[in-house]
């Protein structure tokens, strides 16, 4: 992945890293493939029984991960459709990409009191979705055994509101400045 980025990826001046040739725009099945395999081998020991992610471009890495596990998958949807029914889990977000709040909710039939979940995104930059799948996960009465990222920004400090979950990031980026700065 890092050599991936490191190809392929871009930093905006606004703080944004592009990695939409591969990873949240266009898609790479082989890279898909890997990035799965690759979070059921550092989580499979925590035993999960549900991969959960946020709509949209966590759906990919948490799909092939949940694939790659044998367990069914959730996204948080970003806004509650007709077609869910009965009672819901909702939290506000804000994107810094999007620059605004949003609702995600999650249907209570999806996600259920001592499922084991894995929560899979495609980025951790301040940890504001991933926080509010942990509130949603809390609120359905799961626990949550690991958190993993596919790239994680360390310079936006999201990993210091986590807690003390299991992370796992498959490429850590230290700085955007004169171009990607890799953490490791």
């Amino acid at each position: 992945m890092r050599r991936l980025i490191a190809l392929e990826g871009s930093a905006s001046s606004s703080g944004l890293v592009r990695v939409d040739s591969f990873l949240n725009h266009q898609v790479n099945p082989q890279v898909m493939t890997a990035i799965g395999a690759e979070f059921a081998r550092c989580f499979r020991h925590h035993s999960p029984t549900k991969v959960l992610t946020a709509e949209a471009s966590g759906i990919c890495p948490a799909l092939t991960t949940a694939i790659a596990l044998d367990v069914p998958m959730v996204y948080a949807k970003k806004h509650k459709p007709m077609q869910i029914e009965g009672p819901t889990l909702r939290r506000q977000v804000f994107s810094p990409t999007k620059g605004m709040v949003f609702d995600i909710v999650v249907s209570e039939n999806y996600l259920k009191p001592g499922e084991r979940i894995l929560i899979i995104d495609d980025f951790l930059a301040g940890g504001k979705t991933v926080g509010a799948l942990l509130e949603i996960s809390q609120l359905a009465g799961a626990k949550v055994v690991g958190l993993g990222f596919v790239v994680e920004k360390t310079f936006s400090g999201g990993r210091a509101q986590l807690g003390n979950y299991p992370i796992e990031s498959l490429v850590r980026i230290a700085s955007l400045e004169g171009g990607i700065q890799f953490a490791d």
